[in-house]
């Protein structure tokens, strides 16, 4: 392998990866399936990928293309060298307006190109659910649809010319007319032709096999259209001409409500004469909350166009009549539109998981039947399904006939993996029974074509042989696939996993506090992977901001399921690799929201540092900053805060400082209270308010950085009536809560003095043993309040969803903690809860910033939505994360990285924004990133309202 990699370097001028990290990162897709590449390949040009395929020729290594890596069935996975197209031929080279088509690089994203198309009011037809991160090459491989392919058809139907490389080296341009064909296949085909015109059902999702129909005279002979779906096997794509459909005006969406799935299926096939643009069907078991959706347990999403709303609308309403419905919605507002499509997407993220949260897993998740025969499909493989005790929600594209479903397999067990392939050979003669594919959009690869002489016969699948052959007798490209597969139960990703449970530090409540099935929950279909943040989404900035595979949440998920297999990452918790894909993570918890089965990266990160660093010396960072309250209440104690602020000013000492502690030299350090939250609340007399009572939490930064906001909270809390009060500084017997003082010198003499804290610098930095100290510190503490029904008010977001998340996660085995996450409410939620009748004052201003990453992943902001609403604060806040994060974007070697993520949603719209906009950000990280990078002064939400109720402008008490 050194010679191969030593030859590869010189040939290539992109680049060559035969290192741990490299490989790691591709040995799966979004499959159940792994196999470990000796290398990866990333081509500038065509120019590389034949010098990659001339090298790996005479060294006689297969050679895999690889698009988004979401390949459901395994063909993206391979053995020998791997080549990555998105990195660098990713580009989309001339888009044609008039002659309605685009010339693709294979490593092009699906939505860079409808970007680029939809000025012109144009748009690939296809659009797999995958559309932001799958890649125009891939979906040739996969010959992929999509919901609108009723309206527009598979890929292959929006293919004209291919530019593909032989494994030979020879240079192909694929078309119609026999146009490129490699030498041999006419002869093939031609001698071939009643099986071609017999052997090959007539389906719209017929993706299964070769497609060697196309080569039939009578459908233009195309080399082209019979390469799409070929799945890397046959050639190396190197270029594209796609065809490209014109985008509706106006769109309408009619929501069909059936009594149940049958119903809905049976009626899907009767709506394809009005022409709709999607036909898309779901059932109950999938809807988290069908508050939105008409009447039923089952719907059919059926989208229309039309040159105007009136004309979308009409066409959907007609639709409506033609059903048999119990309860129907049309819709013709964008927004409301799209929330009603979130809960279709929001229902296929689901399957990735049973509805109580068990394990499930693609491999037969999309196979295909004429669509009026899928009403007694689904009821036959539902009960094929509960023949073999297993459990599938299915869902999908039901105008096409192609079902969806991932189904709780055990592929941990030799038993298990027995009844999954039990279940595989009997659903693929059920599929054949009613004349369908085993393959509706995702492809044979490694799960499927072992089966496939069910579904062709046996002389059939002997000429996809004879094809393969002849395009490449040297069986290097993606051996294993179609033709002479490996067997479907082979090559399982978790047969290398641990079967005992890993010794950790967290509960993983959701994982049966089992790390191998939280590390088990990626399985790959990289929406992490999206180079650009949309709405109020923020998971994977460390992904937009490097570009690089593992700087994704998916690809740090990798490098531990390799560091668990021992195979690839050989050292365990000690690994390198897995430490520096890990430094880049944020922590922004995004994913535990926005990763379809809620991966939790920045739980995992705090993990991996725990074990990485025990017994061992840990970065300077992590003792300056990851102990920060230690330094910060040192500094109040000693009253030395205008010390310290006096010594951060003078360069040369701070350059220094930074130096010693690990902060970065560009980062200026924060300035502290010269008086804390704490003594100003101990100076302030007697506070007002007569209704519920609540404790204000006092965060280390409120307390020590920020303490305006404290008292802003204060003065809130206090004029909508409520009784604030801070946690106990003393651990005392049979206390009430009060405000932390006690007059009693008997127990003064025994209590324990101490402050409250959230752990969270000592969770992000992976001190564990030491969060968990100062957490059960904490409890001890939160005792008295524990005993009363008084909420515990948090500022500070990442405050307040470490004590929701992180505490009952790591103190699972101490009953006050999940009683203390329970009592956590944010600001705005305390006023929605415990002041219902108190309104804020009305300011009347526009509002901009950013929704605090922890709040959008863990705590919600429903409340706070209400809260600006109320007090006339109009504006939508953006999603992404500030790049600051706590810790992160001050430690060395952060600062790029952090300015970046700060670039890509929060800055641009501060600086677009309004002169008399309010800059809200109610986090520390996010007020100090604005005001180092851009020099703006942001604001807690509590102290604009204050400065309201001081500028007189208080609202009615009274709803």
């Amino acid at each position: 392998m050194s010679d191969l990699e030593a030859e590869l370097r010189k040939a290539v001028r992109g680049d060559v990866g035969f290192d741990v990290t490299s490989r790691a990162l591709v040995t799966m897709d979004a499959s159940n399936y792994r196999r470990v590449p000796v290398g990866v390949v990333a081509p500038r040009d065509a120019e590389d990928v034949a010098a990659v395929l001339e090298v790996c020729r005479a060294h006689g290594v297969p050679v895999v293309a690889r698009g988004g890596g979401t390949s459901i069935a395994g063909q993206a996975t391979g053995t020998g060298v791997v080549l990555d197209f998105t990195r660098y031929m990713n580009r989309l080279v001339v888009l044609d307006a008039d002659a309605r088509t685009a010339v693709v690089q294979p490593g092009l994203v699906l939505d860079r190109l409808q970007e680029a198309a939809a000025p012109h009011g144009l748009r690939f037809g296809p659009d797999p659910s995958t559309h932001s991160r799958c890649t125009l090459g891939g979906m040739i491989g996969n010959n992929s649809c999509g919901s609108h392919s009723v309206a527009w058809g598979t890929t292959a139907d929006n293919v004209r010319e291919l530019d593909v490389l032989t494994a030979r080296g020879q240079r192909l341009r694929l078309g119609q007319g026999w146009a490129g064909a490699p030498g041999g296949l006419r002869a093939l085909a031609e001698g071939e032709l009643a099986r071609l015109r017999t052997g090959f059902p007539e389906l719209p999702r017929r993706i299964s096999g070769y497609a060697l129909d196309a080569l039939l005279p009578e459908k233009g002979a195309d080399v082209a259209r019979s390469f799409c779906g070929s799945e890397g096997t046959l050639g190396v794509l190197t270029e594209a001409v796609v065809s490209l459909v014109e985008a509706p005006r106006a769109r309408a969406l009619a929501v069909l409500g059936y009594a149940d799935e049958g119903a809905a299926a049976e009626s899907a096939a009767g709506l394809l004469p009005y022409g709709p643009l999607t036909v898309e069907g779901m059932a109950a078991d999938l809807v988290r909350s069908a508050a939105e959706l008409p009447r039923g347990g089952a719907w059919l999403f059926v989208e229309t166009g039309g040159e105007s709303a009136g004309e979308a609308r009409a066409r959907a309403e007609t639709i409506v009549r033609a059903a048999d419905v119990v309860d129907a919605r049309v819709v013709t507002d964008g927004a409301a539109q799209r929330a009603l499509w979130r809960i279709r997407e929001d229902a296929s993220g689901t399957a990735t998981r049973m509805p109580d949260g068990t394990e499930a897993w693609p491999g037969w998740e999309d196979c295909a039947v004429p669509p009026a025969r899928l009403g007694a499909y689904l009821r036959d493989f539902r009960a094929l399904l509960t023949a073999h005790g297993l459990r599938g929600a299915p869902y999908g594209h039901f105008g096409d006939g192609c079902i969806h479903v991932r189904i709780d397999f055990d592929l941990l067990t030799e038993a298990g993996v027995g009844r999954f392939r039990r279940f595989s050979e009997e659903l693929a003669d059920l599929v054949v029974v009613y004349g369908g594919s085993l393959s509706g959009e995702h492809g044979d690869g490694q799960a499927r074509a072992e089966l496939l002489p069910r579904m062709y016969g046996d002389e059939t699948v002997a000429l996809f042989e004879r094809v393969k052959a002849v395009w490449d007798p040297d069986d290097l490209l993606n051996p294993g696939m179609l033709v002479r597969p490996a067997p479907l139960d082979s090559g399982l990703r978790f047969a290398v996993l641990p079967r005992e449970p890993v010794d950790v530090a967290f509960g993983y409540p959701g994982d049966g506090g089992d790390f191998t099935a939280a590390v088990r929950r990626c399985v790959g279909v990289a929406k992490c992977r999206t180079t650009t943040a949309s709405g109020p989404a923020v998971m994977c900035p460390s992904y937009r901001a490097t570009g690089e595979e593992r700087h994704s949440t998916r690809g740090r998920a990798r490098l531990l399921h390799e560091m668990l297999a021992g195979e690839v990452v050989t050292d365990g918790w000690r690994s390198e690799e897995v430490r520096e894909a890990l430094d880049l993570c944020l922590s922004c918890k995004g994913c535990r929201s926005d990763c379809p089965v809620e991966v939790d990266m920045a739980t995992y990160k705090a993990e991996f540092l725990h074990h990485h660093y025990a017994g061992r010396r840990r970065p300077a960072a992590h003792y300056s900053m990851g102990r920060l309250p230690v330094w910060l209440r040192w500094v109040s104690r000693t009253r030395t805060a205008p010390l310290v602020n006096a010594l951060a000013g003078v360069r040369p000492l701070a350059w220094v400082a930074k130096r010693v502690g690990g902060i970065a030299v560009e980062r200026d350090i924060p300035r502290l209270a010269e008086e804390t939250f704490s003594r100003w609340w101990r100076g302030r007399g007697p506070g007002g308010g007569s209704g519920d009572l609540v404790v204000l939490w006092p965060d280390t930064f409120t307390e020590h950085l920020s303490p305006s906001v404290g008292r802003a909270a204060v003065r809130v809390l206090e004029a909508a009536g409520l009784r604030v009060a801070l946690p106990p500084t003393l651990r005392m017997r049979g206390r009430p809560v009060g405000d932390g003082r006690s007059r009693s010198a008997a127990a003064l003499l025994t209590a324990r003095r101490g402050r409250v804290c959230c752990g969270l610098t000592y969770v992000s930095t992976g001190q564990l043993d030491h969060a968990r100290v100062v957490l059960r510190r904490t409890l001890d503490l939160m005792e008295p309040v524990l005993e009363t029904d008084a909420p515990v008010v948090v500022l500070e977001p990442s405050c307040a969803a470490a004590l929701r998340s992180d505490l009952p996660e790591l103190l699972h085995d101490d009953p006050r903690a999940a009683r203390l996450a329970a009592r956590v409410l944010t600001f705005a939620e305390t006023l929605e809860r415990h002041a219902p009748g108190w309104r804020p004052p009305r300011l009347d201003r526009p509002a901009v910033g950013q929704t605090h990453c922890h709040q959008h992943a863990v705590l919600g902001d429903t409340a706070d939505r209400g809260l600006r609403e109320a007090a006339g604060l109009d504006g939508e806040l953006t999603g992404g994360c500030c790049g600051l994060a706590g810790n992160f974007g001050f430690e060395e070697g952060h600062f790029e990285v952090s300015t970046t993520c700060a670039e890509e949603q929060l800055l641009p719209s501060v600086r677009a924004a309004d002169p008399s906009a309010v800059v809200l950000a109610d986090g520390f990280s996010c007020r100090t990133q604005l005001e180092q990078l851009a020099g703006v002064r942001g604001r807690h939400l509590a102290e604009v309202l204050a400065e309201g109720l001081d500028e007189g402008l208080d609202g009615p008490r009274e709803r």
